[in-house]
């Protein structure tokens, strides 16, 4: 259990039965009375924000959150197929669940997932991964006037920046936190 001492940005409590971590937080003592917390609070199973206000002596929950290794095995449409690489049990998450990762996310990819109460609530992917350029306007050498980077596609549909010299077909490496160009992967 946490005391209202403990709370800071990042904690991960329980409220309601569902895992929220704080995303903002102050504390404030007036001249007169107790102490008080301010927290921004944001549900990590639905994803909306809202704000609280405690006082000193509150108790909270800590969320039983559990790490474990997933590997993506389809799209269905609808929704995105992980397997635990452990157990080999299947786990269906939402597009919102897998949020801007499924930019980056291929067939096959191992990732971490956020476990809460045995279901799947998060993933977290690699910080490179390598993927193939599948469309990329053609470069004609000595072409400056446009600039030192063009817009390519890769196989997983999304458009990134790269340097000119890439073309249709060549793997990259890409930073799935920033999202940018890394380096040419030699096949």
């Amino acid at each position: 259990m946490y005391e209202c001492s403990d709370l800071r940005k990042g904690l991960k409590i329980v409220i309601d039965g569902a895992p929220h971590v704080i995303t903002q937080y102050d504390f404030v003592k007036p001249g007169k009375g107790q102490a008080l917390y301010k927290c921004k609070l944001k549900n990590m199973l639905t994803g909306s924000q809202f704000d609280r206000t405690y006082r000193s002596g509150e108790k909270f929950q800590e969320a039983a959150l559990e790490e474990v290794q997933m590997e993506y095995l389809y799209f269905d449409g609808e929704n995105y197929c992980f397997m635990n690489t452990t157990t080999y049990d299947q786990e269906v998450l939402t597009p919102a669940q897998v949020g801007d990762a499924r930019n980056f996310l291929k067939e096959n990819t191992v990732c971490n997932a956020l476990m809460f109460d045995g279901r799947a609530i998060d993933i977290t992917l690699p910080n490179f991964v390598i993927l193939r350029i599948v469309k990329a306007d053609p470069w004609v050498k000595g072409d400056t006037a446009s600039g030192d980077t063009k817009p390519a596609t890769l196989e997983t549909g999304v458009v990134i920046q790269v340097p000119p010299f890439l073309e249709e077909g060549e793997l990259i490496k890409i930073d799935t936190r920033t999202g940018q160009y890394v380096e040419r992967v030699k096949e």
